[in-house]
């Protein structure tokens, strides 16, 4: 490990983070290991096995990172989201209310944009799916994009990809794209160690338990079997203790792409940021081509589509 390393792992999160009402404990949270893309793709892809997820440190151009958060929020400001007159690649959450309704209906025509999809399509990203997939990778059409205010109780309660992609191949990679820096205290996303096998044999139990239900109940996150349409738990704390492991956070930065496995136990935590930025990130799947798709993800995202 170097040094670093060595004073990133020792230092202490600057304040605790939470979810959804609960604070986590010191003892149940840890770092995140960054990967340099320049190991080489082999060694990328034997982390990403041992670990359930690879954190690539600048694989993208950081400058075309905040160049396109400053896109995205610039056509979000006329909802008032953002505070007047700031630099919108700052993100800074206006202090008043925002038009809600108004924000989602310009998110739902954002993420169907050319600007979007060039994002998400970026080549540098693109040659290194089709590298560490082994072929022609597939993006799928359903990509969402998130922004969470400051200070709002706001967070994805823990749950596995899989459980919303079951129509399709299960060799599947999540690609979570920060746009914009995200230390811990903006509430990234956070990964519990270790549970890409956890997540294997909870997926074995669904399907040894889903013999009394239809070909569209089984594929579906919410079915009778399935808790919270697909979510494991909302409280972080608990599962930690549960499972005797530990939370993974990090601070990301305009540049970084996680790669997790469908099978990692994730969430995300309460934007506490005290300068009030909002935080702006991108989830999006990859596949090989020549594998199965799951039909559901071939429109593109929509609130409210139960997926």
């Amino acid at each position: 490990m170097s040094i670093a390393a060595e004073v990133r792992q020792a230092r202490k999160m600057e304040f605790p983070l939470a979810a959804n009402g609960r604070t986590l404990p010191a003892e149940r949270i840890a770092w995140l290991a960054p990967t340099d893309p320049g190991i080489g793709i082999d060694a990328i892809r034997r982390r990403y096995q041992d670990n359930g997820y690879v954190w690539l440190k600048g694989l993208l151009p950081r400058a075309d990172v905040i160049d396109f958060r400053r896109w995205v929020f610039e056509r979000l400001a006329e909802t008032g989201l953002v505070e007047p007159g700031s630099d919108f690649s700052l993100g800074l959450a206006a202090a008043d209310g925002f038009d809600k309704g108004l924000a989602d209906r310009r998110l739902m025509s954002l993420v169907r944009s050319a600007a979007y999809e060039g994002f998400c399509a970026q080549p540098p990203l693109a040659r290194f799916m089709d590298d560490f997939l082994q072929g022609i990778s597939y993006l799928h059409k359903r990509k969402i994009m998130r922004f969470v205010q400051p200070g709002t109780p706001t967070a994805t309660p823990a749950h596995y990809d899989l459980v919303y992609l079951r129509g399709g191949t299960s060799r599947l990679v999540t690609a979570w794209i920060p746009i914009g820096d995200i230390p811990t205290e903006m509430g990234g996303l956070v990964y519990l160690e270790g549970s890409h096998a956890l997540g294997v044999r909870m997926e074995a139990e669904f399907q040894a338990a889903s013999g009394d239900l239809s070909a569209e109940e089984r594929v579906s996150a919410y079915n009778r079997h399935m808790a919270e349409g697909g979510w494991i738990s909302k409280d972080l704390p608990d599962m930690a203790e549960r499972f005797d492991t530990r939370w993974l956070a990090a601070d990301y930065e305009a540049g970084d792409v996680v790669l997790h496995s469908p099978y990692m136990i994730h969430a995300s935590t309460t934007n506490q940021d005290r300068s009030r930025r909002l935080r702006l990130s991108t989830d999006i799947r990859y596949q090989n081509v020549d594998d199965e798709i799951d039909v559901r993800w071939n429109n593109h995202w929509s609130l409210g589509d139960m997926l």
